[in-house]
């Protein structure tokens, strides 16, 4: 599949070729060099990569285990919640909105509660103003049937329990239509909060013998209560990747879904058994009928739309010809950087948005950024 797209797993079980592999001595885009320029260095980190970040919230598992931790926590002065309802958060603007959890109605919290993390010591929450955390707060995720306040689209009556504490700018919002505006930190924890509310909707019942499962563990775990079998998140694994011919070309494609000028990366989810680098090759292979010689991994995001892990990688090939599978893959096209560049500019190509790893993965092997003929594009 294209990043663009929720395509299901491919049915195909087949591997074209071995798994790729790098040689830690090589030199060039997969290996770091010495200082002096005399050669590389085994096992060196390229400072290419993707940025390593940290984790957004100290997620207190040896605490959240606690029966009656939830509990205290939500009636902490300085808890804040942030809450979802149909997929979508409150935001006002660009910011998620986080009330005092103790405040919250009754009514409120007979749904769906999370506990998300405190906000470490050393979170980097930028100036004041950007985001309505604070260091060492704790925060729990809150799922509501429906959104509080009316917005077009979605409700047509207003719930007034409660509707008092919610700013009057509060909209309903889901992550692709704001992830790229927000604040990291923030965009973060949205994605945490999506992740585990998504598994919780699709896990009611217990998958060996399908009885109601009951939530524990602050949120983390739910047990069966039949056999007592414990239940955990899940996420699956997908590979996301730049595919570099060798003429430095990058490959992009375009999905049955997608807009008729949008060309993305390509991607795919990792079978049983599989490496990823395996499944970068016969990915790859599948999509567009193109072998890939090598491949480097660059950088993870969670993608939580179910329930997505997308790893990054930039790959290379010796082949020069793309053939799409016409499914997953309508389209395939080789761009040169400027060319790309001048596509985006003209509106002849759009990219993926800002808040996604695919454009983080075209834009490192661009080498820099790429302006969007309209700047809100990259927000949308």
């Amino acid at each position: 599949m294209t990043s663009g797209s929720a395509s299901p797993r491919s049915s195909s079980n087949s591997t074209s070729g071995s798994a790729a592999s790098v040689d830690p001595t090589s030199r060039g885009p997969y290996g770091g060099s010495r200082a002096n320029g005399e050669g590389p260095v085994a096992g060196a980190l390229s400072s290419a990569l993707l940025p390593v970040l940290p984790a957004a919230l100290d997620r207190r598992s040896e605490d959240r285990g606690d029966p009656a931790f939830l509990g205290s926590i939500v009636r902490e002065q300085g808890t804040l919640a942030l809450l979802l309802a149909q997929h979508r958060a409150a935001m006002e603007g660009e910011r998620l909105v986080l009330l005092p959890a103790a405040e919250l109605p009754a009514e409120w919290l007979e749904g769906l509660v999370v506990y998300l993390g405190r906000v470490p010591d050393e979170a980097r929450l930028g100036d004041d103003g950007e985001t309505a955390l604070e260091r060492g707060a704790d925060v729990v995720l809150v799922v509501l049937p429906e959104p509080i306040e009316p917005i077009a689209g979605v409700m047509s009556e207003p719930a007034t329990e409660g509707a008092g504490l919610l700013p009057q700018a509060t909209q309903w919002s889901g992550f692709r239509e704001v992830g790229a505006a927000m604040h990291p930190f923030e965009a973060g924890l949205l994605l945490e909060a999506n992740a585990i509310a998504n598994w919780h909707v699709t896990h009611p019942r217990c998958p060996r013998c399908g009885a109601p499962t009951e939530v524990v563990t602050s949120g983390w775990v739910r047990v069966c209560t039949e056999d007592g079998s414990e239940h955990f998140p899940r996420t699956d694994p997908a590979i996301i990747v730049t595919v570099v011919g060798p003429d430095e070309r990058v490959l992009l494609g375009r999905g049955a879904r997608m807009r008729s000028t949008m060309f993305s990366t390509l991607a795919g989810f990792v079978e049983p058994g599989e490496s990823l680098e395996q499944a970068v090759v016969r990915e790859i292979a599948e999509e567009v009928g193109v072998r890939v010689s090598a491949c480097q991994y660059l950088g993870s995001q969670p993608w939580p739309f179910p329930a997505s892990l997308m790893l990054g990688f930039t790959a290379r090939t010796e082949d020069t010809v793309a053939r799409p599978d016409g499914e997953e893959v309508v389209r395939a096209r080789w761009f040169e950087r400027e060319e790309l560049r001048a596509a985006v500019a003209a509106g002849e190509v759009t990219l993926p948005t800002r808040a996604s790893i695919s454009r983080a993965l075209i834009e490192h092997w661009y080498g820099g950024p790429i302006e969007d003929r309209d700047p809100e594009q990259a927000r949308a």
